[in-house]
């Protein structure tokens, strides 16, 4: 009976070695295979933008990345604003000034993955376009416009006059002959993606498709101060160092503080291009900003309490509220996922691992939006955070 039970034991062990080995083999394969449709780009530095004043914040001249399309993509361009948090502090400028984050000496070539794949069959509907990566080095989400530069620093807070140079320096690459065109912008650039998205239009009188994109970077103001305070006083410490209060929309600055119309319920009513938003109410940054640091842990681990899941729940109803209503999904699109992730068109933007709501995912759901096939508002009905890793698929065992 015992030598029974203990074949048994073995038999199971052995049955779940080979299913983890599997998975490992798996997740290797596909890491693998998205990996393969990579590919690096050097950097292109805008030198006459510091004549401009458009420069980095240890005064360096700004930088792009910039791959060229081809076949029927030539006339078509992508201009994706790079994310990265932000500083608030002499002390954090100075550090990211010693960095790629705020100096365009310290730039390397860029990975460029997902939505910038040239693989057909991996990016169908944006694999030959000219794809435009701008690097942020402000620190202030390409808003800063201060004149002053404290000689014991050397600090430059110039972003909105980087993000003039640069597209200027693109125009002149062929954008103005754009067919169609796409701004996006990923975490703190998502919101310039939203306050430049109609200068960005006018830019392109002569384009009949120009859209934008926010990948995750729409974070709420919600009612609790407590939960509020973090990205509140982020903001304001912005405004105030950066110089931004002037680059900010004077339709929201004329009725609020200047660090209130950092919050994109309170500003993006008035763009009057289209636009879409790619977010999770669970967004890693966003809840751990808003709710507490280190709540996303629980998330990974399977163990959030009932009293993380009410937070969650509550959040979630905040976040909702404060999108763009659905009733015009033409103007405002959306997806709107359960998945506690960060950033989507270059990490997950790939069959492999796409994000998918109701049978429909991101990939497919944002270019028939973009190229006006269908207009979907996707949001997910789950009401609680799920893993990034759920959207891993398994392998194909049709081999």
């Amino acid at each position: 009976m015992m030598m029974a039970k203990t074949f048994q034991f073995v038999c199971i062990l052995i049955c779940f070695l080979a299913i983890i080995i599997n998975i490992e083999a798996c997740v290797k394969e596909n890491a693998t295979s998205y990996i393969d449709q990579g590919y690096y780009v050097e950097k292109t530095v805008v030198h006459n933008a510091i004549s401009k004043g458009a420069v980095c914040l240890d005064g360096s001249p700004p930088a792009y990345h910039f791959e060229p399309g081809f076949g029927d993509g030539v006339g078509k361009w992508l201009v994706h604003l790079s994310g990265g948090a932000w500083c608030t502090t002499v002390e954090e400028c100075l550090n990211r000034s010693k960095s790629d984050f705020g100096s365009s000496n310290y730039m390397k070539p860029w990975w460029f993955q997902g939505i910038y794949s040239k693989t057909q069959s991996v990016n169908p509907d944006f694999y030959n376009w000219n794809k435009v990566f701008v690097r942020y080095c402000d620190g202030g989400a390409f808003t800063g416009n201060a004149e002053y530069v404290d000689p014991a620093t050397n600090l430059h807070f110039r972003g909105a006059r980087i993000f003039k140079a640069v597209m200027e320096d693109v125009l002149a690459k062929g954008l103005r002959n754009a067919q169609s065109a796409l701004l996006i912008g990923s975490s703190a650039a998502g919101y310039p993606a939203m306050l430049y998205c109609d200068r960005f239009r006018k830019l392109l009188p002569n384009t009949p498709r120009v859209k934008c994109m926010v990948d995750a970077g729409y974070f709420i103001h919600v009612k609790d101060p407590h939960q509020a305070r973090n990205f509140t006083e982020m903001y304001k410490a912005i405004v105030n160092l950066h110089g931004s209060a002037k680059t900010l929309p004077k339709s929201c600055t004329s009725k609020m503080k200047p660090e209130m119309c950092f919050f994109p319920e309170n500003m993006q009513h008035k763009i009057k291009t289209p636009l879409y938003i790619a977010m999770s109410p669970f967004d890693k940054f966003q809840i751990n900003t808003t709710i507490y640091n280190g709540i996303n842990t629980c998330i990974e681990g399977g163990n959030c309490t009932a009293t993380e899941n009410k937070l969650f729940r509550e959040f979630r109803s905040e976040f909702l509220n404060a999108l763009p209503k659905a009733n015009n999904p033409k103007l405002r699109g959306a997806f709107i996922d359960a998945r506690n992730h960060h950033t989507q068109v270059q990490g997950w933007w790939s069959p492999k691992n796409v994000t998918t709501v109701k049978n429909l995912n991101l990939m497919k759901a944002f270019a028939d939006w973009y190229y006006d096939r269908n207009y979907t508002y996707v949001i997910d009905e789950r009401d609680l955070p799920i893993s990034a890793m759920n959207d891993i698929k398994p392998c194909d065992t049709k081999k």
